[in-house]
């Protein structure tokens, strides 16, 4: 199946919006913290998600996005999967509130989500490589509690890889996905060419 021109416009629109959320002014307004979200500035549960450590964070989690796009082409619709989005992010910023992080930025987790709801909605279609992707995910999650993250990952975002957002990403992508075995199979755009 090819990649329309309506999903690669859409990808590179909300990469475009990761993006200006590099500016500092909006950086600086939408990250993840502690002490601001105390302080009543509860925006920030969602768009901590949105924001990155530097260019490299936003690059690396940019093309993550647009290779999870590409690969579960046939399932995203635009509104549906930025409900997704939302959704996803707003239960790693809220879970993140009961953890010992302080400061947070990054799609990363929010990715995890989208990665594994897209192989669900491929063991959902009866695409055989949709378990191999399930299993690949769950593995390298479980690599990085183990390792504590990448240290060369960490490096390049001069943050520590926050491998617990991951997970929770995982946890709640899978928790949506396997809602979705329960949705009719119309709900997804159909299969063309």
């Amino acid at each position: 199946m090819r990649l329309s021109l309506a999903i690669v416009r859409y990808l590179v629109l909300f990469i475009a919006f990761l993006t200006l959320m590099q500016i500092p002014a909006l950086n600086e307004w939408a990250f993840w913290r502690r002490t601001a979200i105390a302080d009543g500035e509860w925006w920030r549960i969602l768009t901590g998600n949105l924001t990155h450590t530097n260019s490299w964070h936003l690059l690396m989690n940019s093309l993550a996005f647009f290779l999870i796009g590409f690969i579960f082409r046939r399932h995203l619709r635009p509104l549906p999967y930025t409900a997704l989005i939302v959704l996803i992010s707003i239960a790693i910023g809220s879970a993140i509130w009961w953890s010992d992080i302080n400061n947070y930025a990054g799609l990363s987790g929010t990715l995890h989500g989208l990665f594994i709801w897209g192989a669900l909605q491929d063991i959902r279609h009866h695409d055989r490589l949709g378990w191999a992707l399930l299993v690949g995910v769950i593995v390298k999650n479980a690599m990085e509690w183990y390792s504590g993250g990448s240290a060369v990952t960490s490096g390049l975002i001069n943050a520590r890889v926050a491998y617990e957002a991951h997970t929770l990403g995982l946890v709640c992508g899978a928790l949506i996905g396997l809602l979705s075995f329960y949705w009719p199979r119309t709900t997804l755009r159909k299969q063309t060419r």
